[in-house]
């Protein structure tokens, strides 16, 4: 089994049993790209949706306000793309990044209450996400891993409304902010713990 199917499989299945442990499941999954390669990973975030009906723009939304934070300065190990509803159009801009991790973020149609968060299986996105897309997500998804060897998972958020409208609901907004905190937490983590002691500094001033 590749190494990056196995850590995929693993991340979702233990969050079928346990769906509020998506910030563990994330720390977990880093600390593995990690050590396999005993280097820092190179992670990739895609924002997904369309920010112009409401609670769908919530992938965008993290995606711009990530790009704002510090530890999006590391361009070496870290890309943050506002996809928007055409995600398909960033493969060239993947390609060139060479990414050990994709990390896809959109609205997602989970049954859940508004701004809830979890890991969404691969062969159940394309029946979850809210937006429409040219390109199903796990045609994406598949081709990525397949051209550029990496790992490629997905993270849900609960709407609330996909009206026509730039207004997104408070829940939603606050789970924005959530998932901006842990992205930027758990990647400076892994800078101060990384072998690559030299880009610590930065992050422990």
């Amino acid at each position: 089994m590749l190494l990056s199917t196995r850590i995929l499989w693993f991340t979702m299945e233990e969050t079928k049993i346990l769906p509020d442990t998506w910030k563990a499941s994330l720390q977990l999954l880093l600390k593995q790209l990690t050590s396999e390669s005993a280097q820092l990973p190179r992670i990739a975030i895609l924002g997904v949706g369309n920010p112009f009906r409401s609670d769908d723009g919530a992938g965008v939304l993290i995606a711009r306000s990530l790009s704002e934070r510090e530890c999006a300065l590391d361009t070496d190990h870290l890309l943050v793309i506002e996809a928007g509803h055409a995600p398909e159009n960033t493969t060239g801009e993947l390609r060139r990044f060479a990414p050990n991790l994709v990390l896809i973020i959109d609205a997602a149609e989970m049954g859940e209450t508004p701004g809830t968060v979890k890991w969404v299986p691969q062969e159940s996105i394309d029946g979850m996400s809210a937006s429409t897309h040219s390109l199903p997500l796990s045609m994406l998804a598949r081709y990525l891993t397949l051209e550029l060897n990496c790992t490629v998972t997905f993270l849900g958020i609960q709407p609330g409304s996909n009206e026509v409208g730039e207004q997104v609901s408070p829940e939603v907004l606050q789970a924005v902010r959530e998932v901006v905190e842990e992205l930027e937490t758990c990647f400076g983590v892994l800078i101060l713990t990384s072998p690559m002691g030299t880009r610590s500094s930065q992050y422990s001033e």
